[in-house]
Formats: structure tokens, sequence, C-alpha cells
């Protein structure tokens, strides 16, 4: 465990930090319209971030000691295949939910 001393200097300096970068890009360009190369690029941050949040999970689950097994591959196989046939997010998530506990019985 930190010691209660380290934690306080610790918790305020990333405070602070995590202001100043916030700050950074929402403070000096709040009140001026932004570049359309800039607008077209941010319009692609959403979609990059599911991927790279369930990437490891999928590729090196700790479940598994970080080794990739069959059924969550073939689970995110069955949610993209789903999620771009239906274009419906809930459709993608369920089947990829189904194939995941079916394979995981199936499997083990």
């Amino acid at each position: 465990m930190i010691d209660r001393s380290t934690f306080w200097i610790v918790v305020p300096l990333l405070a602070i930090g995590t202001y100043l970068i916030r700050f950074s890009f929402l403070g000096t360009l709040g009140n001026r319209p932004l570049p359309p190369w800039l607008t077209r690029a941010l319009k692609f941050t959403a979609v990059a971030i599911l991927p790279a949040l369930v990437a490891p999970g999928v590729l090196w689950p700790a479940a598994t000691g970080g080794q990739t097994d069959p059924a969550r591959l073939m689970a995110a196989v069955v949610t993209l295949a789903t999620g771009i046939a239906t274009r419906n997010t809930l459709a993608a998530i369920a089947a990829g939910a189904a194939t995941l506990y079916a394979m995981l019985a199936l499997v083990g």
C-alpha cells in the first residue's frame, strides 16, 4: 500500500495535471472554430476507443492468464459480423455474449 503522505501528494498533482491537459485543448481552442482536417479526425475518436478497450480483453484475457483462447476470439468475430450485418449495437452485443457463453460451455 502507498503511505498516506505520498497519496496526498500524488492526488493533487494528478488533479492539476488532468486539469492542465484538458485546459490546453479546451481553454486555448474553446472559442475558435477547429480546422476542417481536425474536425474530420475527431469524428473517429469514439469509433477508435471501443476497439482499443476491447482488444486486450480478447487477445490477452486475464481469465486465461493472458493466453488467447478460441471462445473469446469467436465471440469477437460474431460480434463484429453481427454489428456490420445489422448495424445494431445491442444485437451485436447480445450475439457476442451468447457466443461467448456457448463457447465457454463447449470448450471450457
